[in-house]
């Protein structure tokens, strides 16, 4: 008798692991005193690679790349930053400027739905997410503990992970990602080890993001997490409630991580209007220039990278002269501040009306179709799906209010297109499933 040997069948990897590898490289560290303005680093040229790897693959496969929808919904900010990008400065100016808004919210999220075949491809990438937070978060608190994190009120403690000083932001967003991913990834259906396990981490990383000193970032976590679990159901809700309130208590009383500092930092968030430090006095500034800019211009904007020119003739003289960055393996430096954080007021005043009615009608869209999406996995029988719905209407919920507080901007930049790549994913393709 003769047996047949079949030949080897080739391990096939996942196309979604390239977009995993952009979170991968995250979690390097960078290189103190980095360019914390341009955000060009190695997890944008990685970005790219995934780009041109999901459009060689969509012709070799000879399939539609995306549906007439994606194409409308992701494709409309492209007209507006056209126009502002021709009103920039320099040539120069107005390309860079367009192939990073081209890259945060056209590119790189079309890129990622081409990549994401399922719903097991969209737990991968939200686990990804969840095990970069966790890593960051991990060094954020080892910086908290030993003193050797970014300078706040004059002490090396503020968490910033393998960002330094010149992302201040950078953990606090990733660390608020992997939350809200595994937040929803607990209110799922899925098997109870893993929803456990995506409870603990939840749980786990409050602890890093309270560290980050990070107002904005809190604000944006308490509130989607709260519609996180309304959507999840009453009943859930109150349950993990419970846990949450469990939990502070014990990180509060039994470990002492209220600090004074961070006591202060929390209070602070009521008291902006009565007594502001100068952070929040040059945010309001911030916000004046860019409306005064919008003003003059008002439908087309400034131009794309002209905020930094037209400031000082709209700012007033409270604007101080930068922000103070040191520690974490940086020097002192004063980063100078070259937009008004918030990326609403940025994009009104160098694209104008046109500019920003294009991008927000594409977030708004988004927002839309991937509610829509969760109400019907809500009404099936088992409920699979929900927590895809749950993650990917969280991240969108979340990168909106937190837009109110920051803009693009420094090596995390990249991390938001991912983020809205899959935030479509759910929208156009995964509710439908």
């Amino acid at each position: 008798m003769s047996f047949a040997l079949s030949p080897a069948r080739p391990l096939r990897l996942p196309p979604v692991l390239a977009a995993v590898a952009v979170l991968a490289v995250l979690a390097l560290p960078l290189a103190p005193g980095g360019d914390g303005e341009s955000g060009a680093g190695p997890a944008d040229a990685v970005s790219a690679l995934v780009v041109l790897y999901a459009a060689l693959r969509a012709v070799r496969e000879r399939r539609r790349p995306l549906s007439a929808t994606a194409a409308v919904v992701l494709g409309m900010p492209v007209v507006g930053l056209a126009v502002a990008a021709m009103g920039a400065a320099s040539p120069g100016a107005g390309l860079t400027g367009l192939g990073r808004y081209l890259q945060v919210f056209v590119l790189v999220p079309a890129a990622v739905v081409l990549l994401v075949r399922d719903r097991a491809d969209f737990r991968l990438l939200a686990w990804s997410f969840v095990g970069l937070a966790v890593w960051q978060g991990a060094v954020g608190v080892h910086q908290y503990v030993t003193g050797t994190g970014a300078s706040y009120q004059g002490e090396l403690i503020r968490a910033v992970g393998t960002f330094g000083p010149q992302d201040v932001m950078g953990m606090a967003t990733v660390v608020s990602f992997g939350l809200v991913c595994a937040l929803g990834l607990a209110l799922g259906r899925a098997p109870v080890r893993q929803r456990v396990a995506a409870g603990a981490c939840a749980l786990g990383l409050l602890l890093p993001l309270a560290v980050s000193f990070s107002r904005g970032a809190w604000i944006a976590t308490v509130l989607t997490c709260t519609v996180q679990l309304v959507l999840a159901g009453l009943r859930r809700a109150l349950k993990v409630a419970a846990v949450a309130v469990a939990a502070g208590v014990v990180l509060v009383g039994g470990f002492g991580i209220g600090t004074a500092m961070l006591q202060e930092r929390l209070s602070s968030i009521g008291q902006v209007t009565d007594a502001p430090d100068q952070s929040v006095v040059d945010r309001y500034t911030l916000w004046a220039a860019a409306t005064g800019m919008w003003r003059q211009h008002p439908v087309t904007g400034v131009g794309l990278k002209n905020f930094p020119a037209y400031r000082d003739g709209h700012a007033s003289l409270a604007l101080s002269s930068g922000s103070d960055t040191e520690g974490a393996g940086a020097a002192f430096r004063k980063q100078p501040l070259l937009s008004p954080h918030d990326m609403y007021l940025l994009v009104l005043s160098e694209q104008g009306l046109l500019g920003l009615l294009a991008l927000a009608g594409s977030w708004l869209a988004l927002l839309a179709c991937g509610l829509r999406g969760l109400w019907r996995v809500r009404r099936m029988q088992g409920g699979a799906g929900l927590d895809c719905a749950l993650v990917g209407c969280g991240l969108l919920i979340w990168q909106l209010v937190d837009f109110a507080y920051a803009d693009i901007g420094g090596p995390s930049t990249v991390l938001t297109a991912v983020v809205f790549g899959v935030v479509a994913w759910w929208a156009l393709v995964g509710a439908a499933e």
